[in-house]
This record gives structure tokens, C-alpha cells and sequence, in this order.
């Protein structure tokens, strides 16, 4: 059952935090069962999805260019982070410039599509109808973000918000605190969830020299190609790093 389903009593009455925290707790202890430093983060992506009345979830950290996707709990919650790193705007970079959350309960709602018009377009096409973003990191610094993705309007009650907030909070634990080395001899485990972010440096590398043009118009190249073809930019990135598309030809 997710927190607040709960037709009995008054979900956010008193007590009521110490049961969410508990249930949290619960979730994420038997979601992180034998997980590795790799896995965690697409678990805990899946915890929030089974806890809270949400059809996908994704993990972002700040990146210097565009946020870096660390994992997500569907090939659907994928696309739909990979659609906010292409087009440089939604939910997901308003909340890395702020720190502050972001809850929208209606994309197709006037608030939703008038902050973020092209993005509220593009989501509504791939069947995306609600949205809530809620920052990693400290009050005063925010490393990344946790997507969650609803496929009908709604929004979440206190006690779901709570619940959110709790795995927010151990998926930023996870990752500021986790070592970033596995044992000797083996890959660090950040690295290979950002992979796909270093293909895209690398393509914006090769656009830079394609064309004789800086890193942002390069980059934006690169996204305004991927918006104009609806494909993302990390598609792009891939034919641009593998020779199969060119910039500089006519």
C-alpha cells in the first residue's frame, strides 16, 4: 500500500510521519537488498515508483552542460529525462538553478504549459501528464534530481510528499556518500552510470571540431539537430561519436 492510500483515520494526522517513515524505511531496505553501489540508484528510483502513486522515476545529477541521468526505474522515465536534457529546459533544470521543488499536477494546465512550453508539448506527446521534481543535496547546495512521472493529473498528499522527500534524502546519502571506487581493480561506479553523459562531451567535442564553433553553440547544435529529427540528444551524440552523422556537411 502507499503512504496515504490508506482509507482509515486521518493519513496526515499526528503520527502520521513516524508510520511514513517506517514504511519508507521498509521499502527501501528490502528494494536495496544485495545492491550494489551501481545498482543503487535505479533501485531506489524503483522504491519511490512501488511507494508513491507514480508511473516511472529518474535520477539526475548536475552536470556542467546538461544534467548527467544516472538511472531511472523505466526505458519510458529514461526518455522522458533524456527529452528535458535535450531540450535544456523543464521541471528537472528549474529545479538544479533553484533547489526548491517542483510539483505540477496538470502538465496540460496553464501553469505547467506556459512555464515550460516546448517541453509541456513534447511530454504531453510521449504521454506524460504530471510531474514532480524534488532536489538532491543540502539546503544550500542542490547536486541533482529526483524525477517522478505520472501518466494521468494528480498530485501527491503531505504524507506521499513526506514519503518522496524520505527517499530523496537516502538517494542523496547514496550518492554523496557511497565510495565512488569498488574494490581494487575494478571500474568506479559513478563512471559507468554517466557513460552515456561522457558520449555526448565526446560528440560536442567533434561538433567543436567539425565546425570550428565553442562548446555551448556546439552543444546546442547538438540539441537543436535532436529536437528538429524527435530524437534526443544522447541518439544524436551516439551517430556523431560513431561517424554516422556529420556536421559540417552540406
Amino acid at each position: 500500500m502507499r503512504p496515504g492510500d490508506d482509507p482509515g483515520g486521518d493519513p496526515d494526522g499526528p503520527g502520521a510521519g513516524s508510520g511514513v517513515y517506517e514504511q519508507v524505511a521498509e521499502a527501501i531496505t528490502a528494494g536495496l537488498r544485495e545492491a550494489g553501489p551501481a545498482d543503487v540508484p535505479g533501485r531506489l528510483c524503483g522504491v519511490a515508483v512501488d511507494l508513491l502513486p507514480v508511473d516511472g522515476a529518474s535520477v539526475s545529477l548536475r552536470g556542467d552542460a546538461m544534467p548527467v541521468q544516472l538511472a531511472a526505474s523505466s526505458p519510458y522515465a529514461a526518455r522522458l529525462a533524456q527529452l528535458q536534457a535535450t531540450l535544456g529546459d523543464g521541471p528537472c533544470r528549474h529545479v538544479l538553478e533553484t533547489g526548491r521543488p517542483v510539483l505540477v499536477r496538470d502538465l496540460a494546465a496553464a501553469d505547467g504549459a506556459h512555464r515550460w512550453p516546448v517541453f509541456a508539448q513534447q511530454a504531453l506527446g510521449a504521454g506524460l501528464r504530471a510531474v514532480h521534481v524534488l532536489p538532491l543535496g543540502s539546503d544550500d547546495v542542490c547536486v541533482g534530481t529526483l524525477d517522478l512521472y505520472r501518466d494521468a493529473p494528480g498530485g501527491l498528499t503531505a504524507r506521499q510528499l513526506r514519503a518522496a522527500r524520505l527517499v530523496a534524502g537516502v538517494m542523496t546519502a547514496a550518492l554523496m556518500d557511497l565510495p565512488y571506487g569498488l574494490p581494487e581493480g575494478d571500474e568506479p561506479w559513478l563512471s559507468g552510470l554517466a557513460a552515456d553523459h561522457d558520449r555526448v562531451h565526446q560528440a560536442v567535442g567533434m561538433i567543436m571540431a567539425q565546425l570550428g564553433i565553442g562548446a555551448d553553440e556546439a552543444l546546442a547544435r547538438l540539441r537543436g539537430d535532436a529536437f528538429a529529427h524527435g530524437r534526443t540528444a544522447l541518439e544524436v551524440a551516439l551517430d556523431v561519436v560513431f561517424h554516422r552523422r556529420r556536421f559540417d556537411t552540406r
